[in-house]
């Protein structure tokens, strides 16, 4: 923590080490949007995290997060950390049977190498995943709304779980206020795929 100078120019700094604990929620975020699986992309300066519902035809993009580099590496740790602590409570989180192609979960691309949603990991008897398909086929088969397409902004993601499933609060972690800007809700066992999707993606970055 820093130490304000008599000039108070340090202050703001402060202040900023303890507002992700009192970040506004406007209401038309507070209630969130549960997600399927989600598709993780990357360019120089930010990962863009697409989370996707693929309950019923047409998938749809629910929620659009843009995290700068530093953050995608944090979230990476804190996820991690997250599922050791939940394998640790509640035991390892079910494996569901293997999506179908046409139904993208959660994956990984690269702005100039894109890749496609892979499918849920199956059981270990389960036949081979199918391989991912192009990225750009699988935003072909999603609808994604005019006024998603920038997405939202985040530095600062926030993570809770029961044993049925994870919460993700982005927060733009500004001054004088924080803010959640997107809050996602994903059935605890779709929640490694997420891990793996971005892992793959900061090593391929």
């Amino acid at each position: 923590m820093t130490h304000p100078d008599p000039s108070g120019r340090d202050q703001p700094l402060e202040q900023l080490q303890h507002v992700s604990a009192t970040a506004r929620v406007p209401d038309s975020i507070g209630r969130g949007m549960f997600a399927t699986g989600a598709i993780v992309q990357h360019g120089a300066n930010e990962y863009t995290l697409d989370f996707v519902q693929s309950l019923a035809p047409p998938s749809r993009v629910a929620a659009r997060v843009n995290l700068p580099p530093a953050v995608a590496g944090q979230f990476v740790i804190a996820l991690d950390q997250a599922i050791d602590t939940f394998a640790a409570t509640f035991g390892q989180p079910p494996r569901e049977p293997q999506a179908q192609p046409s139904s993208p979960a959660a994956g990984a691309g690269g702005a100039d190498r894109p890749s496609a949603a892979s499918p849920a990991a199956g059981p270990p008897d389960a036949p081979a995943p199918v391989p991912p398909q192009p990225i750009s086929e699988a935003y072909d088969s999603l609808k994604l709304p005019d006024d998603m397409l920038g997405g939202v902004y985040a530095n600062m993601v926030s993570i809770s779980n029961t044993g049925s499933e994870f919460c993700f609060d982005f927060i733009a972690q500004l001054f004088p206020r924080s803010v959640v800007t997107a809050r996602v809700y994903m059935a605890a066992p779709r929640v490694p795929e997420l891990l793996a999707s971005l892992k793959r993606s900061i090593a391929g970055g």
